[in-house]
């Protein structure tokens, strides 16, 4: 089979069923495809179904609107070259659950005013670089207690430590490329277990916040460039790797990769990323790669 069609459900309300696969294999049949038997990846989680005879995007259109409402995401790609071999993955709203700036800000008492910028910088309406140094410069003075206090209450998303591990025992190479910070990233790297991390140095001095940001500035630019360079490194193209993110700032990365997935994503980002999980945790990641349940790590 030329293309595969992946369902993927939420692992805390597993809802695909073989129902709703020969939904979706009807809608490949009317599309004009010829599909293949469902393979499932992991019962009522995830599921394959391989097909010829459409394209991937007609594919889709069909599918989503004929499981138009149903809580489950769907991806549709090559059948060749799913499982890749460097993971970027950003960090805020990503690989944790929050923005660490806007939960930084709140010990300032500014977590409202700032959270407005950041929101503003996700959706794209104003450049990335200046609303961190605007945000940053208003956190002056602030105790750089408030660093650790913050990383307290950091939580990580449903599934990342086992996309990480799991793609680690597979070989690939793992990267946290963030635009927030250092202080931040190399605890989570460790925490998940990414080969490196990169992001912004917020810059202390005397036990406190100076109110300025290391330069220049990891913003979207810089992460495709670590798409790129890494690539390189490993010897592979771009369309070998996977990349995840949910604002605007990771769009670049989300376009070159082959398989680049907005989670979660503000609206400009699901609107213009090739794959897009709105229902499902971190594991869809590998199951849109192929991997099964059983192989999962972590």
């Amino acid at each position: 089979m030329s293309f595969v069609l992946t369902l993927i459900a939420n692992p805390s309300r597993p809802a695909l069923d073989d129902s709703m696969m020969e939904a979706a294999a009807s809608a490949l049949r009317a599309a004009g495809a010829k599909p293949a038997p469902a393979d499932w990846l992991a019962p009522g989680e995830a599921a394959d179904i391989g097909f010829d005879g459409v394209q991937p995007a007609e594919a889709e259109a069909a599918i989503r609107a004929q499981l138009n409402g149903a809580p489950v995401d769907l991806g549709v790609q090559p059948a060749q070259g799913r499982r890749k071999k460097l993971l970027l993955a950003d960090m805020d709203s990503t690989i944790v659950t929050s923005e660490t700036l806007d939960e930084l800000a709140a010990y300032a008492g500014l977590k409202e005013k700032i959270a407005a910028i950041t929101a503003r910088s996700m959706n794209g309406e104003i450049d990335f670089a200046t609303a961190l140094r605007e945000r940053v410069a208003m956190l002056k003075g602030l105790s750089a207690d408030a660093l650790d206090k913050t990383y307290e209450g950091v939580e990580l998303t449903p599934g990342a430590r086992t996309l990480v591990q799991t793609m680690r025992a597979n070989g690939a190479h793992t990267a946290l490329v963030s635009g927030g910070f250092t202080w931040f990233t190399g605890r989570v790297r460790e925490r998940c277990g990414f080969h490196l991390d990169r992001a912004n140095v917020l810059n202390i001095e005397n036990g406190a916040l100076t109110g300025t940001v290391g330069e220049p500035i990891l913003d979207r630019d810089a992460k495709l460039q670590a798409l790129t360079e890494l690539s390189a490194d490993l010897g592979i193209t771009p369309d070998a790797a996977v990349t995840v993110g949910d604002g605007a700032n990771d769009l670049a990365m989300l376009k070159a990769a082959g398989l680049g997935v907005a989670f979660r994503a503000k609206p400009i980002v699901a609107a213009e990323a090739r794959f897009r999980l709105d229902y499902a945790d971190l594991t869809a990641l590998l199951y849109l790669q192929g991997y099964r349940k059983g192989e999962l790590v972590g």
